[in-house]
């Protein structure tokens, strides 16, 4: 078999990454269900099947901005595919699958700088993934000096959101009239003697794409921008008075579409006149692009973020290369993976036969085999929401015991308590059906969770940070799980490595009052403490982090807690923040 190139500007933790995005952010039924909607007319429907949170009705825009501006919305929101919208939103990586934080998304505009369609994504990585459509004048959002809030612009990318300009993606990152760079119209990789060793001309767009990319994996970035044709200075950038920064790995870091960058940037001047724009860079640097005269060749560089407020910032869907064509390049993720619409774009005579394309999602829970005691191998197996082991409950009971007086436990109950405590070694295939469990509460998929509880998943697991599921549900859908969590033993009072609650942690990482008072209601206790984050000693109760997360919400918790448990927490902190309460800007989301 032909070993797969690996482009150099796509980092293996950002690789692991997408692969994970693509198989859980976006699950099949969320595609197919949300599809049922908008074949039907709904578009309300098909975005809270998506957990876009629509803020707005028809009605009020009508009486605010007339009635043509509603029926231009009206008909835009038809076309809309939220599950589209969800695939391309840009994530914050790092090792992380979450959608990045306080971005604004400009999706189109109605003629006056308060009639434009937006959405804003999460304020915190470790929240709920649901997205707010908005009407009205596009904010920054409300990040931290980490987050570093901006808007992009969609306008000028109606293929990452629109049905009727879906299908332009192939040409958008620089496909040809048939094939997708580096692909045969079919989804085959294309073999890599075939392709181009020189120039193929500009004829030959795919091809001139290819080129341009190889270039930049094998010669670098200056081989890569002297292809395109684009300027690029190298020159150091100026941080401050005492500090300044290499041009070079900073843009390194970055996967730019340099085939198809100027004639995106050609058709963006042609709608809106501007001929200089920002890509995303740091905290402290940016890249600037503009032309060296009006209509003339595009050049790039390093510039610190001072001073380039008022320029427009790309969108990552205009600037940056298509995350699935170099997913595919490396492999781990099939044409059939992706997005129908996605698919059905890049690949026109992608077989269809062996079932739909859609994202694979989680598999039902496999037995794995353990090396146990006297080096004999046993097998473990999910079955009946349990994880069992061919051991009697003389055995188990005696091991329990073992255990209770400091012994070492070793092979299948070893196993079983790293399982239920997060803590400890597990085989792998163990530690892959973890994972999948809790990416789909990452992503809010309660449908996959149950049909994996369903399938015999072991309820009472936790992942590697010592959560258990009713740590996490503010991600889920607690109306459908609390009660059949609590009803397979799980504690309202265990405690992760942070030493939190599961109340604890859904008022501090951003859970409803709906769910806060269904822990309540169940019993869960307040008078409750724990660290700020995971390397602080600070103690704060629940009614300091409700203060400190501004949670209004939750006023009602906050004066409970110091009504029943005063002085519970560390004393100082209140004191501080007393003081300091005018100059408080509000917390910043420890995950950034």
């Amino acid at each position: 078999m032909t070993p797969r190139p690996v482009p150099s500007a796509f980092p293996r933790d950002e690789q692991s990454s997408w692969r994970r995005i693509r198989r859980y952010a976006v699950p099949r039924w969320m595609i197919e269900h949300s599809e049922q909607h908008r074949r039907a007319g709904d578009w309300a429907g098909a975005c809270a099947v998506c957990l876009v949170d629509v803020t707005f009705t028809l009605e009020d825009i009508s009486r605010a901005h007339g009635g043509q501006v509603a029926a231009r919305l009206e008909e835009d929101l038809r076309h809309l595919v939220p599950d589209l919208v969800r695939w391309h939103l840009p994530r914050a990586l790092g090792g992380r699958t979450t959608l990045a934080t306080a971005r604004t998304v400009v999706l189109a505009g109605y003629g006056a700088a308060d009639a434009q369609l937006h959405l804003t994504t999460p304020a915190m990585t470790k929240g709920p993934q649901r997205v707010s459509l908005r009407f009205g004048k596009p904010g920054l959002g409300t990040g931290s000096y980490r987050s570093s809030s901006g808007i992009e612009d969609w306008t000028v990318a109606r293929h990452l959101w629109d049905a009727r300009y879906a299908h332009e993606l192939r040409e958008r990152c620089g496909g040809g009239p048939d094939r997708a760079p580096f692909f045969l119209p079919d989804g085959t990789l294309r073999d890599p003697a075939e392709l181009p060793v020189e120039d193929p001309g500009p004829d030959d767009i795919a091809a001139r794409t290819e080129w341009i990319t190889l270039l930049r994996e094998r010669g670098g970035v200056e081989a890569g921008f002297a292809a395109a044709g684009i300027g690029l200075d190298l020159t150091p950038v100026k941080i401050s008075k005492w500090h300044e920064r290499e041009a070079l790995p900073i843009m390194e870091r970055l996967a730019l579409d340099l085939a198809g960058l100027d004639r995106e940037l050609r058709h963006i001047t042609a709608r809106t006149g501007e001929e200089r724009w920002l890509v995303a860079g740091d905290w402290s640097s940016v890249v600037l692009f503009e032309r060296m005269c009006p209509g003339g060749d595009l050049a790039a560089r390093v510039v610190g973020r001072a001073g380039t407020e008022g320029t427009r910032a790309l969108a990552q869907g205009v600037w940056r290369r298509l995350p699935d064509l170099d997913l595919l390049r490396v492999g781990g993720v099939e044409p059939c993976h992706l997005h129908p619409l996605v698919a059905a774009s890049l690949f026109p005579r992608l077989p269809v036969g062996e079932g739909p394309v859609r994202p694979p999602g989680p598999d039902a829970p496999q037995s794995v085999r353990v090396r146990c005691q006297d080096a004999a191998w046993h097998q473990l197996t999910m079955h009946e929401g349990r994880l069992d082991m061919p051991h009697t409950e003389e055995e188990q009971r005696r091991e329990q015991a073992m255990r209770a007086f400091g012994g070492a436990v070793t092979g299948c109950f070893a196993v079983q308590q790293a399982w239920r405590s997060g803590e400890g070694r597990l085989p792998k295939a163990l530690r892959v059906q973890r994972q999948e469990l809790f990416l789909c509460v990452e992503h809010g998929d309660t449908p996959s969770v149950l049909t994996l509880l369903d399938a015999g998943m072991d309820p009472l697991v936790r992942d590697a940070r010592g959560r258990t599921l009713l740590h996490v549900l503010h991600l889920l859908d607690h109306e459908a799980l609390l009660p059949r969590l609590l009803k397979a033993g799980l504690d309202l009072e265990a405690k992760d490595r942070q030493g939190r609650t599961p109340l604890y942690s859904v008022v501090q990482d951003g859970g409803s009052r709906a769910l806060v008072e269904a822990l309540l209601t169940a019993g869960a206790r307040i008078d409750v403490v724990a660290p700020t984050d995971a390397y602080s000693e600070m103690d704060l109760s629940l009614a300091q982090t409700i203060r400190r997360y501004k949670r209004t919400d939750l006023d009602f918790l906050a004066q409970r807690v110091r009504a029943e448990h005063p002085g519970i927490g560390n004393e100082w902190w209140d004191e501080y923040r007393d003081k300091y309460a005018d100059e408080d800007e509000g917390p910043e989301d420890e995950n950034q």
